[in-house]
């Protein structure tokens, strides 16, 4: 869509826009939208988690320093396109990946180095609490993490005043309030749907189980508050603007709405928040999100149960290993094409890979690959290993070998997938693809149509993705009117006359893809002694 600069400009200098920023695995993004949510300028900082003392973390100076980056590359796009300085902006959110830990005592002192989503660290205590709930709590949850640290009898546990995720950190430190958008919040510990906030029986539950550790634990004087979506959560603090914006141009008085996970900003900018509609997001993680009509049957460990940002129920399948043992092979013949003079940029590279995949066999010809490195808990594993293995009567050529690494990216969704549509019976009327997976047109949403035996739909609804997403949670609270729903927003104000491209399941690719899934199943033990002997 062309944008119109001169209404642009009037909109940035009359502050009548909306800013995003979200903390992505590998990318810090930030997005800036107009009165009709059409992006007028982007930022963004490349980052990367480290594995240190055998954690996966990220340094809250690198937090700092990526907030700093992606707003000052969006404030430079906004002075070159614009022609004006970005001075102010009409609401404002702060997104991040779900879930983790950060514990801080009562200065605020960070206690412990970041325990991000990746970590697999919390067995024992995952597996207790949910006994004990009878909830599923995934090993990433923050109260996994929170008792784990309890059952290793860790030093900092003592010294607890408050804990957070990423997204309710940053927005404290903007803002001065330690509140959460429900969705985050549900990735912390479970919520009650009917009151919006944190199941109180399981709270009390938590906290007698905690004193028989030897802890004296309020758990709701450490989490922060809940709100739902439209809620007000607080505005950009002098010390806020001058951290989010050291030159002190950006004023503060900014409101902000509530700090939200990126599943519940993926689920936004998909507008998959309505009840029987889902969404995929494939990036560094895989996850697929279901909003639910009622409740499960009964409690599945591979499903996290969390909630939209407005407070309705939703069936995640989330893996921990997405697309980035295809972005390192992509990486490798990237390296191969310039070794021998031929000029190609990365996304030529994806491009032409992606593409010859659909000259591959249904099965792939029988070659297997694991695209494991980190832990999976959908399959068992609490470390993983980057694998390829092919027998010798398979077909090894680079259309199979491309394909298999794509379908290895979904294998480990489509087995938590079944639980969900096939044991569970839930009911799906639309399922919406996006993330860097699906950038290539029509390779990746096929097989994961096949994948789910559903049709699946791309478009550019996505918008600039989760930062666009929580932007839009930011328009929504100034701009909703009385009683207007999330769902009726984004029906009607953003998504009205959306087009979309869906592809409906090939049947060969069905029966492909469960061969391959079949052997991906049997596989698994090779995985096993990978982590074991390795």
């Amino acid at each position: 869509m062309e944008i119109d600069a001169a209404g642009a400009r009037s909109a940035i200098e009359a502050g009548r826009t909306a800013l995003g920023i979200e903390f992505g695995s590998t990318r810090i993004k930030a997005v800036l939208t107009g009165p009709d949510n059409t992006p007028l300028a982007t930022g963004g900082h490349d980052w990367e988690n480290q594995f240190a003392d055998r954690v996966w973390t990220y340094s809250m100076d690198a937090v700092r320093i990526g907030l700093q980056e992606a707003y000052a590359s969006l404030a430079a796009q906004v002075r070159e396109r614009y022609g004006t300085e970005l001075r102010t902006v009409g609401a404002m959110g702060v997104s991040a990946m779900m879930h983790g830990y950060l514990a801080f005592d009562a200065a605020g002192t960070l206690l412990v180095p970041f325990r991000t989503w990746r970590n697999t660290i919390t067995g024992p205590a995952a597996e207790e609490l949910s006994t004990l709930f009878g909830y599923n709590i995934p090993q990433r949850w923050s109260i996994a993490h929170l008792y784990q640290a309890m059952l290793n009898g860790e030093q900092h546990v003592g010294q607890i005043a408050s804990i957070n995720t990423l997204a309710g950190y940053v927005h404290a430190v903007l803002t001065g309030a330690r509140v959460l958008g429900v969705g985050d919040a549900s990735g912390m510990f479970p919520i009650d749907t009917a009151t919006g906030s944190y199941d109180a029986a399981m709270i009390a539950q938590f906290d007698e189980l905690a004193a028989s550790k030897g802890y004296a634990c309020d758990l709701s004087g450490l989490l922060p508050s809940v709100l739902r979506a439209g809620e007000p959560a607080g505005t950009l603090t002098p010390q806020g603007a001058a951290l989010l914006d050291p030159t002190g141009a950006l004023q503060p008085g900014v409101p902000f709405c509530p700090p939200e996970g990126d599943a519940g900003t993926g689920m936004v900018a998909t507008n998959s928040v309505a009840v029987r509609t889902g969404n995929v997001s494939a990036g560094t993680s895989i996850f697929a999100m279901v909003v639910l009509e009622q409740p499960l049957a009964r409690m599945h460990p591979e499903l996290d149960l969390v909630t939209t940002p407005a407070g309705d129920l939703v069936a995640m399948v989330h893996c921990n290993n997405g697309a980035s043992e295809l972005n390192a092979w992509a990486g490798l013949f990237g390296e191969f094409a310039a070794r021998i003079g031929a000029t190609a940029d990365a996304g030529t590279v994806f491009e032409t890979l992606f593409t010859a995949s659909l000259d591959g066999e249904p099965d792939c010809g029988g070659l297997l690959a694991y695209n494991y490195l980190s832990g999976e808990h959908i399959t068992g594993l609490e470390e993983g290993r980057p694998l390829f293995v092919r027998t010798p009567d398979s077909r090894f050529t680079l259309a199979n070998f491309m394909r298999t690494h794509l379908f290895a990216a979904l294998a480990s969704l489509r087995i938590g997938m079944n639980i969900l549509l096939t044991d569970e019976r839930v009911a799906l009327d639309s399922l919406f693809a996006h993330g860097g997976l699906f950038k290539t047109k029509g390779v990746a949403q096929r097989y994961l149509a096949a994948a789910v035996d559903a049709p699946v739909s791309v478009g550019d609804i996505a918008g600039e993705g989760g930062a666009w997403g929580i932007a839009l949670l930011a328009a929504y609270t100034r701009d909703k009117t009385a009683g207007q729903t999330l769902t009726d927003y984004l029906a009607t104000t953003v998504f009205a006359g959306a087009a979309l491209e869906t592809i409906a399941p090939d049947p060969a690719d069905v029966a492909g893809f469960n061969a391959y899934l079949a052997r991906f199943s049997d596989g698994l033990p090779i995985e096993h002694a990978a982590v074991a002997h390795t």
